[in-house]
């Protein structure tokens, strides 16, 4: 079985992200996979420094550990600026080649507006970065206020379907570059 974490780049109360994420996650996990969300809603990271050691921040410790472990990872943000989340990419920064190398990723991003693909490239290139390898399928939610109905499950059928052929996609090639199966 192969183990994936979500992390939700978001900070907001009622975020719109993390009904994404969940819905991925949900996806992920009647496929057999392992799954779990890292809310960075609930952390306490520090700015990243550029060091390797944050001993008053336990939760570092915590995301790393849970990261490295993973076989794949969800990586769901709102565009912010036309760009991933600020808090997104403070938690990848803390994080070095020793945790994200190797790992399979996809990719989520909300957006109140139309939905483009800039934080996703972003995203492709910072997991690039690292070694890590993103799969083709990825989700843009725009207009994110109008997808989800009041239980937080999607509207749109069509979405719906994207959303599963990613989670296909994120546990088939976890599984076929895990070291672990």
């Amino acid at each position: 079985m192969v183990k994936i974490v979500g992390i939700l780049g978001s900070l907001r109360t009622d975020s719109y992200s993390a009904l994404a994420l969940q819905q991925a996650i949900e996806r992920v996990r009647a496929l057999g996979a392992e799954a779990e969300i890292l809310d960075l809603r609930t952390m306490t990271l520090p700015f990243c420094d550029g060091g390797d050691e944050y001993p008053d921040y336990p939760d570092v410790e915590v995301l790393r550990e849970q990261v490295k472990t993973a076989d794949g990872l969800i990586l769901a943000t709102p565009e912010y600026h036309g760009s991933v989340s600020g808090v997104l990419k403070n938690a990848l920064d803390l994080m070095s080649f020793e945790h994200l190398s190797g790992k399979v990723a996809g990719l989520i991003s909300v957006l109140g507006g139309q939905s483009n693909s800039n934080a996703l490239n972003d995203l492709r290139i910072i997991v690039r970065w690292v070694h890590g390898w993103v799969i083709p399928e990825q989700i843009a939610i725009g207009q994110a206020w109008q997808a989800f109905n009041p239980e937080g499950k999607l509207k749109d059928d069509k979405l719906s379907q994207r959303f599963d052929a990613f989670a296909q996609s994120l546990v088939d090639n976890s599984i076929k570059l895990s070291k672990n199966v």
